[in-house]
């Protein structure tokens, strides 16, 4: 009879590569795979423990504070939607840094494609949709840019995202003027973050999410039994469908309760920008773990010499991941411009690139390169909009805030350092 320990390529790309001794802790029972997860995280791989780790024990301690408020569904749905435009910066964020490289510009870019879409939808009175591609090949524009001077001349990425960083907020200084600030009146932008989908179709949305989820999981390892792949558990997918299951439901009902604080106003349903960001995910998922450009990206963080002798060019995948970083830059944009229903000639700059970069990290993303995915920025979007908002809560003052969000970064790329100390030390 055949077995199905045979080594593989069973890890998901992002993790740890299989060392080949995969099948000396592998039984192919939900006790060898749980063994297996413990061989790994004492080899250093963490994967996306301690961003899970860290979104139970701020809830926990946010909710034991502000019982009353943190985990009503208004303030969930407030939190859910100051998390976005952080989230989608950062999902493009972990790309680049997955080639060892830095978008220091990432944020600013935000500001001048918000910016160029606020100016064409108030000065130049075009639809919705032109001015929304307008900004999108605004910031792929930018993207191909910046691109080009880091795999094609050579500059090192940390320079010329550090002088991009400067002189794109002159851009938007230029775009908006000084002083000024361009409302978003457009009612379409606006309700990415300002209207909710009607309540029916949420849980529609929610089933349909629940059911795509377990038939490609459920296919995956099918396929992977039946041409005698090492695969986790029937027990370990079917419980990992189940978790995903309860999240969404519970995640739909909160949002789809009635969060009014006035009876006289129905408050409910699912803000428009979260199906965006989930949409993105799956799909930049997708790109990066199930297609030849995605293992790509892995290779070249992980050896850009050995990749370019295996064949891969090097200067397009490099080129092609700073052209998606900017462009989600410009779906970021957006997104803040909705919430705040404005752009500014600050939009974009302070702390939002620092924000982006920590939940990158925070999520799991190495600053190192080669190991990461794209759900890290969602993981670490939610611990960062979880601080902020507790914090804001609590009456906390900004210093402060800035201080506690700055350690919990620091911690998150220590645990990355000691991390691939340890992995290499383990392979030494």
């Amino acid at each position: 009879m055949a077995s199905n320990t045979v080594p593989t390529s069973d890890v998901e790309p992002g993790e740890s590569a299989p060392s080949g001794f995969e099948n000396d802790r592998s039984d192919g029972t939900v006790g060898g795979a749980v063994r297996g997860y413990l061989d790994r995280l004492r080899g250093g791989d963490l994967g996306a423990l301690p961003a899970v780790l860290g979104i139970v024990v701020l809830t926990a301690l946010f909710f034991s504070l502000r019982p009353e408020t943190f985990l009503t569904p208004l303030n969930i749905t407030n939190l859910l939607i100051q998390a976005a435009p952080i989230t989608l910066l950062a999902m493009g964020l972990v790309w680049v840094l997955l080639l060892g490289d830095i978008d220091l510009s990432a944020g600013v870019v935000s500001g001048v494609c918000a910016a160029v879409l606020a100016q064409l939808l108030a000065e130049v009175g075009v639809p919705w949709y032109i001015a929304v591609l307008a900004a999108l090949l605004t910031g792929a524009v930018i993207g191909l840019f910046t691109g080009t001077l880091v795999a094609m001349i050579g500059i090192p990425s940390f320079v010329v995202t550090l002088a991009l960083f400067l002189a794109f907020q002159g851009v938007t200084l230029r775009i908006i003027g000084q002083g000024g600030t361009v409302p978003i009146r457009d009612d379409v932008i606006r309700a990415l973050t300002n209207s909710y989908i009607p309540v029916g179709i949420g849980w529609v949305l929610a089933a349909a999410v629940i059911v795509l989820y377990a038939a490609l999981t459920l296919n995956r390892w099918r396929r992977q039994n039946a041409e005698g792949l090492t695969t986790q558990p029937l027990g370990i997918v079917l419980a990992r469908i189940a978790l995903i299951a309860v999240v969404v439901v519970g995640l739909t009902a909160i949002l789809n309760a009635d969060r009014a604080l006035s009876a006289a106003i129905d408050l409910q349903g699912i803000p428009y920008a979260i199906p965006v960001v989930v949409i993105l995910l799956l799909a930049l998922t997708f790109l990066l773990g199930r297609t030849t450009f995605g293992r790509h990206v892995y290779a070249v963080g992980g050896n850009k010499e050995a990749a370019r002798r295996a064949g891969i060019n090097v200067v397009r995948i490099r080129i092609m991941v700073f052209v998606l970083s900017s462009s989600m830059a410009a779906v970021s944009g957006l997104v803040a411009a909705a919430r705040l229903s404005s752009v500014t000639p600050g939009s974009g700059g302070g702390n939002t690139l620092l924000y982006a970069v920590g939940a990158a990290v925070i999520g799991g993303t190495s600053l190192f390169g080669g190991r990461g995915r794209v759900r890290d920025a969602v993981l670490g979007g939610l611990v960062i909009a979880i601080i902020d908002n507790g914090l804001g809560l609590l009456g906390v003052s900004a210093y402060l805030n800035y201080i506690i969000t700055g350690g919990v970064l620091l911690l998150a790329a220590s645990v990355d350092a000691l991390a691939r100390r340890r992995a290499a030390a383990g392979r030494s």
